[in-house]
């Protein structure tokens, strides 16, 4: 594994948990804990979208108010929606 996949973890993990919104830390970095590992470049791409993604359209995916953009919707994304946060690892 390169060091540049280590970092952008790293540093994704971390964006997960500071996102400014308690709700969205909770959410997001329990999600970072459980996948990042497993993620290569693509599916790290494909996360840093979602990072850069405003909270309050993230929260409305996630809660279901609305549905993602058809151009936004990512086999990650779809994993993000499929995320229980209150489940222990």
């Amino acid at each position: 594994m390169s060091d540049d996949v280590k970092t952008k973890r790293k540093q994704y993990l971390y964006r997960s948990w500071h996102r400014g919104t308690r709700e969205m830390d909770l959410f997001l970095g329990s999600f970072a804990e459980r996948n990042l590992s497993a993620f290569e470049q693509e599916e790290l791409k494909q996360y840093l979208e979602i990072l850069e993604t405003p909270d309050p359209d993230l929260y409305d995916w996630i809660t279901r108010r609305c549905e993602p953009p058809a151009n936004r919707v990512t086999p990650v994304l779809e994993l993000l929606l499929r995320h229980d946060f209150t489940e222990k690892q």
